[in-house]
């Protein structure tokens, strides 16, 4: 490793991630380009820090693709794949075929044979999973009708793999490809000498393996280690599976990112699905970071600087072709124009797997290295582009184009006014509406989730279907006339988007916000909002005086130390707020506030212990059960 040492490539690598991360996400590029930036400064083309090694790390790296895939999997129970058999079938098979066979058009026109045409549109119609989940997950995008539908078309993308892998030896020159497969794969030893039928068999074989060993072998080990109680074993035995997975996959040929997810997908019904998770997600964190990097590391700047009209056209091309292809199944598909149009944004890259793919074909000699070379950069630099093609989609086209269509599903025309307008009928504000109704207070209730309207209606609670950020729709249920609005929106910038409409075109109404945590709470208040309610400050006070009676404190002692504990914590919050971008400040002030407290507290408990003795057992026991105590039985009659 450049004579350097192991030690100082992984101090390299980790300063550098350390680094950029926290820098990219300062930025809003999110943590994904940052590794990419860290792996491009320090790579053999840029830095020079770490050289040729760089691709061997790819090879260690990819075991981060693996394991996310093995995750995605155990998250996977087989109730959820029915439902989405639709999209993974039909949007998922139709987006490989069709952008397979445009791009392999635009590369017959440059000059490649229908052969390698086919190869390269085959490869470059592969999205990335590890960035798109990666980029969803981030933003909270996931369960969004464009993330489920992004979700399934990777889902068949990485099923894909195995007909292209069966494919590519039928593109060979005649000759080549057992040569050329044993050259390029030589830890393909158990199929590398077999015909393509055979190949493909083999395929199959090792596919029917996996499930059949994790519904019948895996469950026993597991259970077997799990009895001896030693996590350290668990974990171990856990990472066993992955990697014996994995080898199993790489020995026939096959994506052992594929094999592992089907792994998953058979384990995800298991009662040792939750360990498994967390046992892997640490190492999945780390090789997945480290995955990023490499690919950055791989984009070769000489190249780019040779020919960068060519690297740089092939790149536009590829990620409009496919963005096209996008946008026009998401509307075949009937998806909302926002929701087609992130779903669009959200995949033109080309995937992780594509790196596989070209070194396989280049093995069995199906592409050129003349070939091979451009599409490497081509491949790295569109995963590099796709997360600012996510901030591109967010910051510009969204907010111009999303909302402006009128396909799909309009926002519903509002007939009544009340004195309250309550934005999110969730989990929370749905509370708060019925306990309103409840006591003949008349409230305007909007909810942007189309779904959950369609539910409430069933119910029989009168609920509007629009975007509650927007202007327009906040006069249309008469926040001209309201006199309160109730924010209780399930994301905190949306939330703030809000309270900003609002301070701007009806500042008469009194805003009452739903918190998420703390640092939301924080962001409410210096957006001006005064009266601000954290989820779930309440419910833990109640669970605090509950734990205090059973532990055998006084039932009013527990009572008064949660109202206390309540207006010392919210005075608290609002001096944090002034001084919570000042970390220095922000932590002597919080130190000074947990002191103060315990004072407090300690004071409290020497004052009140002779007024608490006058609360008796029975009393206790009805207020911490919440039933009367019972009569003792009557004597029995002699």
């Amino acid at each position: 490793m450049h004579g350097q040492g192991f030690f100082f490539q992984a101090f390299v690598y980790l300063s550098a991630a350390v680094v950029s991360v926290p820098l990219a996400k300062r930025l809003g590029l999110g943590s994904v380009l940052g590794y990419l930036l860290a792996g491009a400064a320090i790579g053999p083309f840029a830095l020079g820090l770490i050289g040729e090694e760089g691709q061997d790390v790819m090879h260690f790296a990819e075991f981060g693709v693996v394991m996310m895939l093995f995750l995605v999997g155990l998250e996977l129970e087989p109730a959820l794949l029915f439902r989405l058999r639709r999209e993974i079938l039909g949007l998922g098979g139709l987006q490989v075929v069709v952008s397979s066979l445009v791009l392999a058009g635009a590369a017959l026109l440059v000059g490649l044979t229908w052969k390698e045409a086919l190869a390269v549109g085959l490869i470059l119609s592969l999205s990335s999973t590890a960035l798109v989940l990666q980029s969803l997950g981030e933003k909270g995008l996931l369960k969004t009708t464009a993330g489920q539908s992004a979700f399934a078309v990777l889902l068949f993308q990485d099923l894909a793999v195995i007909p292209m892998l069966a494919v590519f030896p039928l593109l060979a020159p005649r000759g080549a490809a057992g040569a050329g497969a044993a050259e390029g794969h030589a830890s393909t030893s158990w199929v590398s000498g077999l015909p393509a039928w055979g190949q493909t068999l083999a395929v199959l074989a090792a596919v029917a393996a996996v499930i059949l060993a994790g519904q019948f072998f895996v469950r026993p080990l597991l259970h077997a280690v799990a009895r001896t109680r030693l996590r350290e074993l668990f974990t171990a035995a856990a990472l066993l599976l992955v990697i014996g997975i994995a080898l199993l996959m790489s020995q026939v040929g096959l994506s052992p990112a594929l094999g592992t997810f089907l792994a998953g997908v058979v384990l995800a019904t298991s009662e040792y699905r939750h360990e498994l998770m967390s046992d892997v997600e640490p190492f999945k964190g780390l090789l997945l970071g480290l995955f990023f990097i490499a690919v950055g590391a791989s984009i070769d700047f000489s190249l780019l600087r040779a020919r960068p009209g060519l690297v740089l056209g092939l790149v536009a091309l590829v990620l409009v072709l496919k963005l096209v292809v996008l946008a026009a199944l998401g509307s075949a598909f009937r998806m909302s124009p926002d929701q087609g149009l992130l779903f669009a944004f959200s995949l033109p890259q080309v995937g992780e797997f594509a790196f596989v793919l070209l070194s396989f074909a280049a093995g069995l000699g199906v592409l050129a290295a003349s070939t091979t070379g451009p599409l490497v950069a081509v491949v790295a630099l569109s995963m590099a582009a796709s997360p600012l093609i996510m901030l591109l989609h967010e910051q510009v086209v969204d907010p111009r184009l999303g909302t402006k269509e009128t396909e799909g599903r309009k926002a519903d025309a509002i007939d009544e006014e009340n004195p309250v307008i309550i934005a999110g009928f969730g989990r929370f504000g749905n509370i708060v509406g019925r306990l309103l109704r409840a006591n003949g207070v008349g409230a305007t209730v909007l909810d942007n989730d189309s779904d959950r309207v369609d539910v409430l209606r069933r119910l029989g609670l009168k609920v509007f279907y629009g975007d509650a950020t927007r202007h327009d729709l906040l006069e249309a249920a008469g926040a001209e006339k309201a006199k309160l609005l109730i924010l209780a929106l399930d994301q905190p910038e949306k939330n703030l988007e809000l309270v900003h409409t609002v301070k701007k075109h009806f500042p008469h109404l009194t805003i009452v916000a739903r918190a998420l945590d703390r640092a939301d709470a924080y962001d409410l208040l210096d957006a001006g909002v005064k009266h601000v309610y954290r989820e779930t400050f309440d419910t833990s006070l109640r669970l605090g005086v509950d734990v205090l009676r059973l532990l055998g404190h006084r039932a009013y002692s527990a009572e008064r130390a949660a109202r206390a504990f309540r207006r010392h914590d919210e005075a608290a919050l609002a001096s944090l707020a002034a001084v919570r971008k000042d970390r220095a400040a922000y932590l002597s002030a919080a130190r000074e506030v947990i002191a103060d407290l315990e004072r407090s507290f300690a004071a409290d408990r020497t004052a009140q212990t002779e007024r608490d003795a006058g609360w008796d057992t029975d009393t206790l026991r009805q207020d911490t059960f919440g039933r009367p105590p019972q009569p003792p039985d009557p004597p029995a009659e002699s």
